[in-house]
């Protein structure tokens, strides 16, 4: 008899395809199926060739772009020198994840699909197009390609003699067992990773503890938008960047939110752990140290902010002993519930610790075995860099808005990064963010004849701070900023900074300031009533134009 193994590979930007893909994972193994659920870059392409039975999972970014965590599968998949029969032994299924108001909607699916075609490869299904902007969400195509999937994949291997499809109300065993270590074994030598020198470039796995220089907000007391200038020390890290990079930042959980979490599940924060995989060839989280403490966990790994999602309340419902908390959990973990839920947890942007405090009998009665599988890690936010190293050796700026609104509930909701960011203060003494940096999509032209227009209304303007800063430093004129924000005395950022580059003949400035006056006033009047310069610029000087927002 063949043998009964599934890959589930995702390719997924914030989380929802890695959540689709281990759901698939579960699903699989309460049908006996060995299955392993991997990002596409963490898997060897190579074996593709080896594997009789794979699903794939991708959202699509950007402007059809594929997500960071398979861009180098995707340029190996789409290798003209592969042989058209590569994958004539594999069995495949796509779901695609994206949303259908981008002009390229789920296009990064339909392409696999039409390549693993071309490579001999043959579909069980059609390829599923799950659609954000569907009333239902993604789920209102996935859940029946699923039962479609299955009745497939049972067809190819039915279950062995003797054995039925574990049922939804048991609950399968964790990812990792948590094994205490006696409280009096020696302590770590710190619960933070101490920042080094790295050996390379600062990554996601070992990014660079940069220190906080200065933390400055740009905005007037009286706005009602707090906007920070944050200054980091990158001495020492090998970081190098360039106009149009990002900084990837990972945030932590603020310490009266931990506090919250430890106490309603019962947690004791100093307690130290390991944790061991429950299935052989399981590889560890490779962002937890090993020994690790519970404040550890909870500060700097589990997303106990971020809105949950449906698999949340798929497990919550397996440990609850209290029949009314089941009941509902159950109803928003199933298929008709996803209206009540939507409702319940997205449009009030509710996070995953209020959740748990809605269902009190069942949160304290989570085991911490399953903390890794019920709540996501905590994923890396990226800004802008708003700085030119040409400009500011060894130093990193970023513009950062503080994400603050009201919902229907009674607390406002905040961002999670933006907000810790904002509370760090260097006056606390050595204060550290882990970062590092991506290559932005934005390229700056080499021709230092070539005039750049640049339109940043807002926060917007940080790339073209950058920018700015960088052709200033190498003598390039033909700068011109367009830049929009409410109130010239309120929320106008770097004010001093342009007004000086524009009286030594280095900037053309135009700003809109949409509140000043009784009419609304943004960039595009701007670039309008400036018509005639944008075009010269960009018929006779072949300018190039940036748009951020």
């Amino acid at each position: 008899m063949a043998e009964r193994r599934l890959l589930v590979l995702f390719g997924s930007q914030t989380g929802t395809a890695q959540d689709t893909a281990e759901r698939i994972g579960r699903e699989a193994r309460r049908r006996h199926l060995r299955c392993r659920v991997e990002a596409l870059d963490s898997c060897d392409v190579a074996n593709l060739i080896h594997e009789p039975l794979v699903v794939f999972v991708c959202a699509t970014t950007g402007q059809g772009d594929p997500p960071d965590n398979m861009k180098m599968f995707w340029r190996f998949l789409f290798r003209k020198n592969l042989p058209a029969s590569s994958l004539c032994q594999l069995d495949y299924a796509v779901l695609g994840l994206g949303d259908s108001s981008y002009p390229k909607f789920n296009f990064v699916a339909k392409k696999l699909h039409k390549r693993l075609l071309q490579l001999g490869g043959h579909p069980l299904l059609p390829v599923a197009l799950g659609d954000d902007q569907h009333d239902l969400g993604p789920d209102a195509v996935v859940d029946p390609w699923l039962v479609a999937l299955w009745d497939k994949i049972l067809a190819l291997y039915p279950l062995p003699p003797g054995l039925e499809i574990i049922s939804p109300d048991v609950c399968l065993p964790p990812r990792y067992t948590l094994h205490y270590l006696p409280e009096d074994s020696p302590d770590p030598d710190r619960d933070l990773p101490q920042p080094s020198a790295p050996r390379a470039a600062p990554c996601e796995l070992h990014p660079f503890a940069a220190r906080v220089v200065s933390n400055q907000r740009v905005t007037a007391q009286s706005h009602f938008q707090d906007v920070r200038l944050i200054e980091f020390d990158i001495a020492g890290s090998g970081i190098t960047f360039s106009a149009g990079d990002v900084v990837m930042i990972r945030p932590q959980n603020c310490p009266e939110d931990v506090q919250q979490f430890c106490q309603l599940l019962c947690l004791e924060p100093h307690r130290r752990f390991v944790l061991e995989p429950t299935e052989p060839g399981t590889s560890l989280p490779p962002l937890l140290p090993q020994p690790c403490t519970i404040q550890y966990l909870v500060t700097h790994y589990l997303d106990i902010s971020c809105v949950p999602r449906r698999s949340f309340f798929e497990l919550l419902a397996c440990f609850s002993t209290n029949e009314l908390e089941r009941e509902k959990l159950q109803e928003f973990s199933s298929a008709q519930g996803q209206e009540e839920l939507y409702s319940y947890c997205n449009r009030p942007r509710r996070t995953t610790l209020e959740a748990l405090w809605d269902f009190p009998h069942t949160t304290c009665a989570i085991p911490a075995d399953y903390l890794l599988d019920l709540i996501p890690h905590i994923r890396p936010r990226a800004f802008s860099i708003a700085s030119s190293m040409l400009a500011l050796p060894e130093r990193m700026q970023i513009l950062v808005a503080v994400v603050r609104y009201r919902t229907r509930l009674s607390k406002p909701r905040r961002g999670l990064c933006s907000t810790w960011l904002a509370s760090l203060s260097p006056e606390q003494g050595d204060v550290r963010v882990p970062l590092w940096v991506k290559k932005g999509g934005m390229k700056f032209p080499a021709d230092p004849a070539t005039p750049v227009i640049m339109i940043g209304p807002g926060t917007g303007v940080a790339p073209f701070r950058a920018a700015i800063q960088e052709r200033v430093a190498l003598g390039r004129r033909g700068n011109c900023l367009f830049f929009g924000c409410r109130h010239k005395s309120k929320d106008f950022y770097c004010q001093a900074e342009w007004e000086e580059l524009v009286t030594k003949g280095l900037l053309t400035l135009f700003t809109a300031f949409s509140r000043d006056q009784e009419e609304k006033v943004y960039v595009q009047h701007r670039i309008r009533e400036n018509g005639k310069l944008v075009w010269e610029l960009l018929s006779s000087g072949n300018a190039h134009v940036y748009l951020a927002g």
